[in-house]
């Protein structure tokens, strides 16, 4: 079932404690995890606006910031931030999330393994929150995480890129119900995992967190955005 963030609730007559509708788990059980891969060279695609050394400070500040969102928001247990590089570990640590070193290679393996820990310990539910998203704040997550008040599983809401092809946000409940499809039109391949689980699909299309910072021109978008304190309400 596909739906808007407004639709999200059950429909009229809808009894969620019915046989179409399993336990969910207390919002209390989300797990967010925050990839991030390695400092050396990171977003290089900013190049042409940003020499090394500011790259690295981007990346290092929206780590701080959106740990900050996650650990802020009632819902979140705790934050996992998994990398496989020794110094976003340590500023992770610093910030207050968990790190995690990542074993194999590529973002989907790192958010897997993060996944697979986070359900050993009991999670109901995952939220994936990249790293460089510049609006992230509590408000915005709690966007994401509010259609986990109707206890209908599984589950999946997604908030798309600006440009509708990838995906910013990712909310999963119970966390293996679908598997991870970053990367290209990660939108479109989230969402067909959904449909082939049967999961309840909500899609937040006028999020905040579809700005991310890929370009030079994402840059000169956010120059042109009012940037609001991390946990404002």
């Amino acid at each position: 079932m596909d739906t808007r963030f407004g639709d999200a609730l059950p429909p009229a007559g809808t009894d969620a404690s019915g046989p179409e509708a399993a336990d969910g788990p207390a919002s209390g059980s989300v797990v967010a995890i925050v990839p991030v891969g390695t400092l050396e060279g990171a977003k290089s695609r900013l190049g042409e606006a940003l020499d090394a050394e500011e790259r690295r400070d981007l990346v290092t500040d929206q780590l701080r910031r959106t740990i900050r969102a996650t650990n802020g928001s009632a819902a979140v247990l705790e934050t996992i931030v998994v990398t496989p590089d020794d110094d976003v570990r340590a500023i992770a640590l610093a910030a207050g999330a968990r790190p995690m070193r990542q074993r194999g290679r590529g973002l989907n393996k790192g958010l897997t393994e993060a996944r697979d820990d986070a359900l050993a310990g009991g999670a109901g539910a995952i939220l994936v929150v990249p790293v460089d998203l510049p609006l992230v704040t509590v408000a915005a997550l709690a966007d994401v995480l509010r259609p986990l008040d109707d206890p209908r599983r599984p589950l999946v809401v997604l908030v798309p890129d600006r440009h509708g092809r990838g995906t910013n946000a990712l909310l999963v409940a119970p966390p293996g119900a679908i598997e991870f499809c970053f990367g290209g039109e990660s939108r479109a391949a989230h969402a067909a995992c959904a449909r082939e689980a049967g999961a309840r699909l909500v899609e937040l299309l006028d999020s905040p967190l579809a700005l991310d910072l890929d370009t030079p021109e994402d840059l000169l978008l956010l120059d042109a955005r009012h940037v609001e304190p991390v946990d404002a309400l």
